[in-house]
């Protein structure tokens, strides 16, 4: 019978130790450390490992060639992934409960009809599989579903199956026979997660496997599995709002900065190409307080509409208070609009809100929060298709914001009339929308509201 002895597990960076220690040696994290039950004896490993057959070799030496992507149909992931799929690669995604994981992964499953894929599911039976498979309206015959958590019985059907891509739905539920501690902790997701990165470079088998996601937002488990990992996906977004985005946060294979948009319905997720028409209002009426902003997520320019509402402080201590928005951030513009502009905003309340659910970290965005205050504290609309793109700082000027062609570009396709920057030394050239070009706040204030 094998000996039975515990270890100390980092929660926070997988460090492991013989006793318990207040403070990780590693991360320097204070009560990080749990407990947990291993095997003393070492068990092969569920994938068995091929022989070697590397040696080193010089930079001259090494064969240079590009990665043949497998292209899926969701453009959106595409976008996210550098451009498809990279053989071999592991790709983890994460998220909140119930914000689609598993459907956008099943979707991309059943979408590749002619790719052999393997769905492992341990959180959810083949029934369960079977009626999200309807609700979605899809299917393929080469799409084939496994529920089990075991990683020796999964790598038993991987062997038998062959297949082409695995998805793993999810991380945390699968447990290997060669530690005693249970599915999900931080023993147990590192050593599955290396026995799949092992089994997907040796074969060149692309795989995906979801993770859950902790309170504060990271992925749960130690820290090592973001690093062991090739790509790190996002899946963001509000419950209470249809839209969704996914980003990615490391890519060894492509650049990190792009974004995918979809919308959430009754029968799955449906890609958002121009993602700008549905994210702000018609251009019928005007109303205070509402501004549209030049934003940039990654490549892609975005213009997102931005709500704001002042209002007399009911209560001694003004409120502050935005969704989607850091709320140091405007805690910050409001003193530039009380010290630069003159605006009593110490007596009122300011609520701030980044129509559809989108969080916004662009500082382009600051001038249209800034002229979104200033416009419902006055009840003056602001004028009608003019968009906004400009960093504002605490000296009341505006500073230039990068790749503002691309962002003037996206509001001319929308119909805009005009949009708002700030000076620089060479203003790009504009078509059918006027640019218009200030070097202080004060200014664009002046032109606006006169």
């Amino acid at each position: 019978m094998a000996k039975i002895k515990s270890r100390y597990f980092c929660k926070n960076c997988g460090y492991e130790s013989a006793k318990w220690v207040g403070n990780c040696p590693s991360c320097k994290e204070w009560n990080t450390f749990i407990e947990e039950i291993i095997s003393k004896v070492e068990k092969q490993s569920a994938w068995e490992k091929r022989p070697s057959t590397s040696s080193p070799k010089k930079l001259s030496e090494i064969e240079s060639k590009a990665e043949p992507r497998i292209i899926t149909p969701d453009k959106e992931l595409n976008r996210v992934l550098g451009g498809g799929i990279i053989p071999g690669s592991l790709v983890l995604l994460g998220g909140e409960p119930g914000i689609g994981k598993s459907t956008l992964m099943l979707q991309v499953a059943l979408a590749l009809d002619h790719k052999k894929i393997l769905y492992v599911s341990g959180e959810e039976s083949d029934h369960q599989l079977k009626m999200r498979a309807e609700r979605l309206g899809m299917s393929s015959e080469l799409t084939f579903f496994l529920t089990e958590t075991s990683t020796p019985v999964i790598f038993k059907h991987i062997e038998a199956l062959k297949p082409e891509m695995v998805i793993l739905d999810s991380i945390q539920t699968m447990h290997s026979n060669q530690l005693e501690s249970a599915p999900g902790s931080v023993g147990q997701v590192r050593h599955c997660a290396g026995e799949f990165l092992q089994f997907a470079k040796e074969t060149g088998t692309p795989v995906f496997i979801i993770g859950h996601i902790t309170k504060e937002g990271s992925i749960a488990g130690p820290k090592v599995l973001e690093h062991m990992v090739d790509t790190v996906i996002q899946f963001e977004g509000d419950m209470h709002h249809s839209y969704r985005i996914i980003r990615s946060t490391k890519n060894r294979f492509g650049p990190t900065s792009e974004i995918g948009i979809y919308e959430m319905l009754s029968d799955g997720l449906k890609q958002i190409p121009d993602p700008s028409k549905v994210l702000i209002r018609n251009f019928e009426n005007s109303l205070s307080g509402s501004a549209i902003g030049a934003t940039l997520e990654g490549n892609r320019p975005l213009l997102i509409e931005v709500q704001a509402l002042v209002s007399t402080a009911t209560y001694g201590t003004p409120q502050r208070s935005s969704t989607g928005f850091d709320n140091k951030r405007l805690n910050m513009l409001l003193a530039v609009l009380e010290k630069r502009g003159g605006f009593k905003l110490s007596l009122y309340d300011v609520f701030l809100n980044m129509a559809g659910g989108i969080k916004v970290e662009d500082p382009a965005i600051d001038l249209a929060v800034c002229l979104s205050i200033v416009s419902s504290l006055e009840d003056i609309p602001l004028p009608l298709k003019s968009c906004f793109a400009a960093e504002v700082g605490l000296g009341g000027e505006l500073r230039s914001v990068n790749k503002v062609e691309n962002r003037i570009m996206e509001a001319e396709k929308l119909g805009f009339e005009s949009i708002y920057i700030a000076k620089q030394g060479k203003i790009p050239k504009s078509g059918n929308i006027q640019v218009k070009s200030f070097d202080k706040l004060v200014s664009a204030f002046s032109d606006i509201f006169g």
